[in-house]
């Protein structure tokens, strides 16, 4: 199989395997245990939060390890809402974009349910927030903005340094989703000054159902689970060799971001075969700066009209080639991807789309295999 749906989920590295290991067989300890079982799993768990740290450039004290990304944001857009609604009741104004993650977007839509303002941001035809919407939409009452550091459908990255700095001039806190983002972009959480930021271990070749979210020191905060693990911030025993995962898979997605020309080099050959395949297509999101490693395509039928991705996804899928339609978290319900009808796509064209994501172990040889495809599959659907 040639696997190019690396923003859904990456392959498990070898090294991050290897160290989780011996945390699921004789090193079973509860951190929380004062025995030497405990201590050296406690101590793994510490080891692993400067590793995650160290990605961010943070302070291992300020990583908070969750279940997931998608709680990460909840945990960041809750935990904060709820303890300035103590200290502050008159900021019940929340701030977002069209393009968020479905967790954060649901989100807010509850909240909105439950009597806080929502105002979410609209994008222009390259799925990029305006500056300007931003400064306007940021009152006295707001308390959070939460902007996606890079789109998982498009790659689109937005301006989050800027977009904190609007925030925080008028008293509103910033959180950013950087699940996309790590291990293929730099983030250093001072240079954007982040208040919040969300990590995904899944998505740097870690294992699933890890996440984390950085809190800087004295923003307020409720914790959603209550317990005395994670510094009382979230209640539970921790899950050590999903922790020690991350910390593995966060030091070597450091090591890999330096790589990241070489992976815009194969996108970008990527997209040029498959417009000289397909006529018709075009590249979504095209003119943004996006992440190296990700292209969203649209595509036509020989007579122009927007052709139904789902049939080319099996096609390609047939061949051995695993791409996606949009976000996994997303897929099996009927709607069009709300990313690209917020850019501006008909739910037509929208359907019509495919996202093709590469990853460290993608390479010169997979790419052409796919793009010889194209031809064939246009042969056949022209037919």
């Amino acid at each position: 199989m040639i696997y190019l749906d690396n923003n859904a989920t990456t392959p498990l590295a070898p090294e991050v395997r290897e160290a989780m290991l011996p945390h699921l067989s004789g090193e079973f300890g509860n951190p929380s245990s004062p025995h030497a079982a405990g201590m050296a799993a406690k101590r793994a768990v510490g080891e692993a939060r400067a590793r995650v740290a160290a990605l961010v450039g943070a302070k291992a004290a300020d990583i908070l390890f969750t279940a997931s990304a998608t709680e990460a944001n909840h945990t960041a857009l809750l935990g904060t809402l709820r303890a300035l609604a103590m200290e502050r009741p008159e900021r019940r104004h929340l701030v977002t974009t069209a393009i968020e993650h479905p967790s954060t977007l649901m989100l807010a839509s509850d909240l909105e349910r439950q009597g806080w303002r929502v105002t979410v941001l609209p994008v222009d035809g390259t799925g990029t927030i305006a500056l300007a919407d931003l400064r306007d939409a940021v009152t006295p009452d707001t308390a959070l903005v939460s902007v996606l550091w890079a789109n998982n459908e498009t790659g689109a990255i937005q301006p989050v340094g800027a977009a904190a700095d609007i925030a925080q001039a008028r008293g509103a806190l910033f959180h950013t989703d950087a699940v996309q983002a790590a291990g293929r972009l730099p983030i250093k959480v001072d240079a954007v000054n982040a208040d919040l930021l969300t990590l995904s271990a899944h998505k740097m070749h870690g294992p699933k159902g890890i996440g984390a979210l950085f809190i800087r020191k004295g923003v307020p905060f409720a914790p959603l689970i209550h317990g005395h693990q994670e510094r009382h911030r979230r209640g539970g025993t921790e899950n050590v060799p999903a922790i020690v995962g991350f910390g593995a898979a966060a030091s070597r997605a450091a090591a890999t971001v330096a790589e990241a020309g070489g992976l815009a080099i194969l996108r970008d050959r990527l997209e040029r075969g498959v417009l000289a395949g397909w006529p018709g297509s075009r590249v979504n999101g095209e003119g943004a700066a996006r992440l190296p490693n990700t292209s969203n395509i649209r595509f036509a039928d020989p007579q122009g009209r927007p052709l139904d991705a789902e049939e080319l996804l099996m096609r390609l899928d047939r061949a051995g080639i695993a791409v996606s339609m949009g976000a996994a978290c997303a897929s099996g319900g009927n709607e069009p991807s709300h990313v690209l009808t917020a850019m501006g796509l008909s739910p037509a064209e929208a359907a019509a789309s495919l996202r093709f994501s590469l990853s460290r172990y993608s390479t010169a040889e997979e790419v052409e295999s796919v793009l010889n495809e194209f031809p064939a599959l246009y042969a056949r659907i022209a037919a």
